[in-house]
């Protein structure tokens, strides 16, 4: 069985061996590399092209965000694959939408049980985007302060949404999505993978799956992540 091969860039030296230490007490998963910076990661990830980077907001030359961004920027003309983990203390609204708009696959609390960090790995290793909870909760309170104009989100490469594009954007409406659409995309949100979804619902994958890529043809989102940053920020789910 291939391990999942991880490089760990986080410049808190107890953070970073803490996260490395629980990760190898796995068998499936394989610690290729870690770096204290975004510099030294950035080399690291295109040397080793691992399946994941595990990558903290607030590195010390420059934060986890423009590191996400760069990553992804030059994915395809280095033949990259990598998904990007966010692991920080940020809980903010911006935050989490910035990291997801320069690309991060999944995001996650510092403060993280270790088991559901491992169900991040995994979720995020087999194409799936992982949002912690607490942040899903976080993100739709703010949206639903703030009800009477709900923002849509372009996930082009920078975050900046300029007058133009989100006049042309149409926001998303609720009734669009069928009732079993809904429940699939609030689980989406919290973080559950198809199989989880399947087994919640009591529905097959096959199933999930249909179901997943209704929502992601009418929220006009290429992907899961995507898909849960637009509802979230729309405040279809609650």
């Amino acid at each position: 069985m291939s391990k999942i091969r991880i490089v760990l860039i986080e410049d808190h030296d107890l953070t970073r061996v803490g996260i490395r230490t629980a990760l190898l007490q796995k068998k499936d998963i394989e610690v290729v590399g870690e770096a204290v910076n975004a510099a030294e990661g950035l080399k690291m990830l295109k040397k080793l092209q691992p399946d994941i980077a595990i990558v903290d907001i607030g590195l010390p030359d420059k934060d986890g965000i423009e590191l996400t961004r760069e990553l992804k920027a030059t994915a395809e003309d280095e033949d990259l694959d990598t998904k990007v983990l966010i692991l920080t203390l940020h809980d903010n609204r911006e935050a989490v939408l910035a990291a997801f708009a320069a690309g991060a696959d999944s995001y996650c609390m510092k403060d993280i049980r270790f088991d559901n960090l491992l169900d991040a790995v995994r979720v995020t290793y087999n194409g799936n985007a992982w949002i912690d909870p607490a942040i899903a909760r976080i993100v739709l309170q703010q949206v639903q302060q703030n009800p009477i104009k709900p923002e849509p989100i372009s996930f082009r490469e920078h975050t900046d949404i300029d007058a133009e594009s989100a006049e042309n954007e149409q926001p998303i409406e609720p009734y669009s999505l069928t009732e079993r659409e809904l429940e699939v995309l609030q689980l989406i949100v919290e973080g559950y993978s198809n199989a989880v979804i399947g087994q919640r619902l009591f529905i097959t994958i096959g199933t999930v799956k249909t179901h997943v890529r209704n929502i992601l043809n009418k929220l006009c989102a290429d992907d899961r992540t995507q898909a849960a940053v637009r509802a979230l920020r729309s405040g279809i789910v609650g």
